[in-house]
């Protein structure tokens, strides 16, 4: 298997994308006859809410049904990247019931985008900026990716091989993920707004969302422009939209899956991320079974897109 560091060189290599004859259609529906395991984290999150998992999804839901105005966008974003909003929505009701619990005004969003606008933080750790970290000599090979998910999953991975948990130069850094360390200044875990995005995806989907939809590009200079980016419905529906154009087409491309018909599927990668390395994964998973003999692994739903594809006969009746 390829190492996290050459998968996105290797994405970008036209070899590596699957034959069109090679692609095998995954159908609506979870593999799983039971919901996968909650994690205790939601759990806890869910109590400490005094509310429950059906109560928040009912709330998002409820959300969605009154606002046309909001079904109206996701619509016309999902059009703009060429994918079906039952993929938005699903990602929008699973971030909503089992992470946080969703406003009941939309309006309240844009309250909020306006508020982080106007505060003053930046993007660093322990005194030190991103952009002073990432102008470190090992990052220096990531200067030849000419895209903004090139460069800054580039530079994800390095901070995975040279950084986490390890001492570099006398400075400690946490065993901890590239986003919670330099990238959410309030807590550690910390996504926002209708989709629950944290900087790090934000940025890494800037060009794709410069190019489709024409809004400015991302500059982690600017922390105070990408919260408020995703807090305001109406910049973050596009960046949601990409998120999940991409790891369609990653499984697509790498792992031979056309998961374009399943929202559980794209709304399990929302929530877990990396969707390249996990395509590969799938790939070098089946090519073992195959050589066995073995029927191939479809990709896999986690509880959170189990959920979606649950209640697909209701997301479907919002558009």
């Amino acid at each position: 298997m390829l190492k996290r560091s050459s998968l996105v060189l290797a994405l970008l290599m036209p070899g590596w994308v699957v034959p069109a004859h090679a692609i095998v259609i995954v159908p609506e529906g979870n593999r799983s006859a039971t919901q996968p395991g909650v994690p205790a984290g939601s759990a806890k999150r869910t109590k400490a809410l005094k509310t429950t998992y059906e109560a928040k999804y009912r709330k998002v839901l409820a959300l969605l049904r009154r606002d046309k105005a909001l079904r109206r966008k996701i619509s016309a974003t999902a059009q703009a990247y060429g994918i079906d909003p039952l993929h938005i929505a699903g990602a929008i009701v699973g971030e909503h019931t089992y992470n946080v619990d969703a406003y009941d005004r939309l309006q309240s969003y844009y309250v909020k985008a306006i508020a982080y606008l106007k505060s003053d933080f930046s993007f660093e750790y322990d005194g030190e900026s991103v952009d002073a970290f990432v102008a470190r000599p090992e990052f220096q090979t990531c200067s030849s990716q000419n895209t903004s998910y090139g460069l800054w999953t580039c530079r994800e991975n390095i901070w995975n091989a040279k950084f986490r948990g390890k001492t570099v130069n006398g400075k400690r850094f946490p065993r901890n993920r590239f986003s919670a360390v330099f990238f959410q200044p309030f807590y550690a875990g910390q996504t926002f707004g209708l989709g629950q995005l944290n900087p790090l995806t934000a940025l890494q989907m800037s060009d794709l969302v410069h190019k489709t939809s024409r809004l400015p590009k991302l500059d982690h200079r600017n922390a105070r422009s990408v919260y408020q980016t995703i807090m305001d419905p109406d910049l973050t529906l596009p960046y949601v939209a990409a998120t999940l154009k991409a790891a369609i087409d990653a499984y697509q491309n790498i792992a031979g899956f056309d998961i374009s018909n399943n929202p559980g599927l794209t709304a399990t990668l929302y929530n877990v991320g990396d969707p390249e390395a996990r395509a590969w994964s799938l790939k070098n998973e089946n090519i073992k079974r195959k050589q066995a003999g073995q029927k191939p692994k479809f990709p896999q739903e986690n509880y959170y897109g189990w959920l979606v594809n649950e209640k697909l006969g209701e997301l479907k009746s919002l558009f």
